[in-house]
């Protein structure tokens, strides 16, 4: 058997925002896990330019109902104009699948 998850990737200036984004998605289990995949180099069109620079890929691990509210958060809190944010649902394992939707429930308040 297996579940849907939701994947969402994004690019970050810096390490300082990248920390930024996991911890605070972390924190309110709007992710189970976030992967930093790394140093990447985009190229891309910009305001009537072709800009280039280093970027860090995150890649945040969700559960489908809590892609919207993870989305939301990475535009509110992403230091950029207009962020790359680009998700898509992906088949995981039963367990796997479990897993995120038991750590991506929304926080109990007393």
């Amino acid at each position: 058997m297996t579940l849907n998850v939701t994947l969402m990737l994004t690019t970050v200036p810096d390490d300082g925002t990248a920390e930024k984004l996991a911890s605070g998605s972390l924190a309110q289990r709007l992710a189970a896990c976030v992967t930093r995949l790394g140093v990447v180099h985009s190229e891309y069109h910009w305001q009537g330019k072709i800009e280039s620079g280093e970027e860090i890929q995150l890649l945040f691990k969700t559960s489908l109902a809590r892609a919207a509210e993870l989305e939301q958060f990475i535009q509110t809190q992403h230091p950029y104009e207009t962020p790359e944010i680009l998700s898509w649902q992906a088949t995981a394992s039963n367990a796997y699948g479990q897993w995120v939707n038991a750590e991506t429930q929304r926080p109990l308040h007393v």
